[in-house]
């Protein structure tokens, strides 16, 4: 199967790194012309480098804008009105006991996590509508199913992108658009990496000993027994995001790397 997404415009949100920037590669790689998001200019100009060196004669161009913010998502459609593809990969994440995430914690998690996909989705998904063929997708977590008891705020903030995913499927019904949500397991992100770098130095260890140990410890089920890499989750979102996945809606697709163990 050739993913062929020539002509089609891809807003990836959260891209100038990890996770994101290998989606926004893999569909730059499918022909996609590609919209880099992050906040600051400085790491907008370093994603779009990063892409062009992967992909020397793809189309992409960037938006420095706060997503996490209305006024953010507004300046980032006022930029790129329209889009073929959305993916709502921003979102922030941090162990912290629930007593104590404060109510501006919360919010902050919301705004980032959930209300960015809301606004986009709303800006995007009618012209994708119009023209009768879209992809929408939510990077959410195996978070969203197993909530982690060290960060609660990030595994409720997943689970209500299932829910968005789901509400906004049932409004591509009998179109060519779809909305689905990718569900990622530990994976050795940027952000990943910072994290691992905080246990490393309380524990006296490399950063490389914490992610040989850390799936084992704290994942226990897990059936690859390994961080997955961001390309293996940006393989999936391919994949959704191509015409090929046409029958795909509304999912939760998993690369969890078997750490799930439901059914449905």
């Amino acid at each position: 199967m050739k993913v062929d997404l020539t002509n089609m415009t891809a807003v990836v949100t959260g891209s100038t790194g990890g996770i994101g920037l290998a989606i926004a590669k893999g569909l730059a790689h499918a022909g996609a012309k590609i919209v880099v998001n992050g906040r600051k200019q400085e790491r907008v100009d370093k994603g779009i480098a990063a892409i062009h060196a992967s992909v020397n004669a793809a189309a992409v161009t960037g938006v420095a804008a706060d997503v996490s913010t209305a006024a953010g998502c507004e300046a980032l459609v006022k930029a790129v009105p329209s889009a073929d593809i959305l993916i709502n990969n921003a979102g922030i994440f941090e162990p912290k006991p629930f007593f104590e995430i404060s109510d501006a914690d919360w919010s902050r998690y919301f705004e980032t996590n959930v209300m960015s996909g809301v606004r986009l989705s709303r800006a995007y998904l009618p012209g994708m509508l119009e023209r009768n063929w879209g992809r929408i997708i939510f990077i959410s977590s195996e978070s969203a199913v197993n909530i982690p008891p060290e960060m609660i705020q990030y595994g409720v903030t997943k689970t209500a992108q299932l829910s968005l995913t789901q509400g906004l499927a049932q409004l591509t019904a009998g179109t060519n658009v779809t909305v689905n949500a990718v569900l990622p397991g530990p994976t050795r992100s940027e952000g990943v990496d910072q994290f691992l770098n905080q246990m490393a130095a309380a524990t006296g260890k490399t950063p490389d000993e914490m992610a040989a140990t850390f799936v084992q410890t704290h994942r226990p089920g897990s059936l690859l027994q390994r961080f997955a890499t961001v390309e293996e989750v940006a393989n999936m979102v391919v994949y959704a995001a191509s015409k090929e996945a046409s029958a795909t809606n509304g999912a939760a697709l998993r690369v969890e790397g078997g750490i799930l163990r439901t059914i449905g």
